[in-house]
């Protein structure tokens, strides 16, 4: 999914989403005509009516780690480009909100660039709630 953010290396992306508390997706699912039916015909059944295929595109995708009783933060959150715009960013945040609060896990966090903010704002998250400040330790390279 190609979303603008910088490559990771496959099997560390694996193992975030196998060690995540909560993984939500949203998939595209597309149903075409079938070429040829089983029987060999124009793609219809004996019955009269015709084949399809149902393929999925992953087009969405969000997770949470948790300490599994009070808090959640939720983390990469991802909508295909072509698919942004439609809402599908705030329905996605809105269900692991909904699944994570009938968890019982009602202190939840999530890390957001500058220019989606509002956003989150516009979802209920608050910058900096009461004073709190969020505090990064990095490697010195």
């Amino acid at each position: 999914m190609q979303v603008g953010w910088p490559e990771r290396p496959l099997k560390k992306v694996e193992a975030a989403l196998r060690n995540s508390y909560m993984v939500c997706t949203l998939h595209l699912q597309i149903s075409r005509p079938s070429s040829t039916s089983s029987n060999g015909s124009n793609g219809s059944s004996s019955n009269g009516s015709s084949s399809s295929s149902i393929t999925e595109e992953l087009i969405g995708l969000a997770r949470a780690t948790s300490d599994h009783a009070f808090n959640a933060t939720i983390w990469d959150v991802l909508i295909d480009p072509v698919y942004q715009g439609q809402g599908l960013g705030k329905a996605l945040i809105e269900h692991m909100v909904r699944c994570l609060l009938r968890r019982d896990i009602t202190n939840i966090t999530l890390f957001a660039d500058q220019n989606v903010v509002e956003f989150y704002r516009q979802l209920g998250f608050a910058s900096d709630p009461e004073g709190i400040k969020g505090m990064f330790w990095y490697p010195k390279i």
